[in-house]
């Protein structure tokens, strides 16, 4: 049956309305916004005190629940799939990370077999981080796997997937990268750069070959430097172009997130969590793929050379940090994770805005920022506060 919702707030994707009634149509689809002078007849929701935001899409996720992408069955997939519905994400890319080509083979082809059966947050496509980084700056990532791009094998690995590999992270300076970036996208593929030593001039080669994003921005690559740029630098100063940014508060600390979001603009800014398999689960001993890692007060590192693994974040907490920290505004900070990040992987046909014949995914957040209640296809999977 098609109702309305009634709230304090809609963030919708060109505006933000005070008051009013979203049409939730019996098809689980977004209907009309009606202004709060148009009172529609039918049942009605009423929210009033709350705030109604687009579901949240993470395009970078390697896990939580105790379930990873690299290791967990499809139960294990399923599970996290709804698990996510309680960090406010309803869409999100499964994320793996730098594997021997025959796991990352039996990977593709366990997500083409079971699409569209997951129970809770949709899986959108897949992204591949790795393997084609450097091993200079290879982090919580297992440098023995990692070469060269070669477009046959990634068109193998596309294969494998029925098409769902949508979105590939890789390092701009290794051998035949230019030439791969430009065969790739062609394919509709998104390139992302990141865990890499390239020079200011070698990352912006790979954009203007077609890249269009960067790999959690200041993580996994040089600082920025004044003398001899980076890429961080190009991160920093390319044109249209989106930035991955987690913000926990320990990968990349408040002042540099601001200074980020100033100069790119929020539009430009897709929030990300980075989340290992530790997340929402409590501290302890954890694994990355195949490396050993601990988590404590929040942060989850390596333990064999301490280096940050990942993250256990959940996305409705990088929103809520970067209003607390007065970076941005909430409607900002919303954009930053929905509009945005599903622009950057070519997926806002389907998800990442309230607007007519959209899936009905959206939050019901309280004006602090933290989450209320999940909806999926027009119905209320998670509820916070009950």
């Amino acid at each position: 049956m098609t109702y309305y919702i009634h709230a304090d707030k809609f963030f919708l994707e060109n505006r933000t309305e005070k008051g009013g009634y979203l049409e939730i149509q019996d098809n689980g689809k977004f209907g009309f916004y009606y202004p709060k002078n148009e009172k529609p007849a039918g049942k009605i929701v009423d929210y009033s005190g709350k705030w109604i935001a687009p579901g949240y899409v993470d395009t970078h996720i390697h896990g939580s629940l105790k379930e990873d992408v690299m290791k967990s069955d499809w139960q294990g997939i399923d599970k996290l799939s709804k698990g996510l519905l309680k960090a406010g994400v309803t869409s999100w890319l499964p994320t793996t990370i730098t594997a021997a080509d025959a796991t990352l083979t039996r990977i593709c082809k366990m997500f083409a077999a079971h699409r569209g059966q997951e129970h809770g947050a949709k899986i959108q496509g897949i992204h591949f981080e790795g393997p084609f980084f450097t091993e200079k700056h290879a982090g919580a990532e297992n440098p023995k796997y990692m070469t060269d791009p070669d477009i046959d094998e990634f068109n193998k690995w596309r294969e494998a997937s029925d098409g769902m590999l949508i979105k590939m992270s890789m390092a701009p300076e290794r051998k035949g990268s230019k030439e791969f970036i430009r065969e790739a996208t062609k394919e509709g593929v998104v390139i992302s750069l990141g865990h890499s030593n390239a020079t200011f001039a070698q990352a912006a080669a790979g954009i203007e070959a077609g890249a269009s994003m960067f790999t959690h921005t200041f993580n996994g690559m040089p600082d920025p430097m004044h003398h001899a740029p980076m890429i961080s630098n190009a991160a920093m100063a390319m044109h249209s172009v989106t930035d991955e940014l987690i913000c926990d508060g320990h990968h990349v600390q408040e002042p540099m997130v601001r200074a980020l979001v100033q100069e790119k603009g929020p539009e430009h800014i897709a929030l990300i969590t980075d989340s290992m398999e530790a997340g929402m689960m409590p501290d302890g001993d954890y694994m990355l793929g195949e490396l050993p890692v601990y988590v404590k007060d929040g942060m989850a590192r390596l333990k064999h050379g301490d280096n940050l693994a990942g993250s256990v974040l959940q996305l409705k907490i990088a929103v809520k940090n970067v209003v607390d920290w007065n970076v941005v505004t909430p409607e900002d900070a919303i954009m930053m994770a929905s509009y945005v990040p599903a622009k950057s992987v070519n997926i806002l046909n389907k998800c990442g805005s309230i607007s007519p014949d959209k899936d009905a995914d959206f939050l019901v957040l309280n004006p602090d920022m933290t989450l209320s209640e999940t909806y999926l296809d027009g119905k209320s999977r998670y509820q916070a506060d009950k």
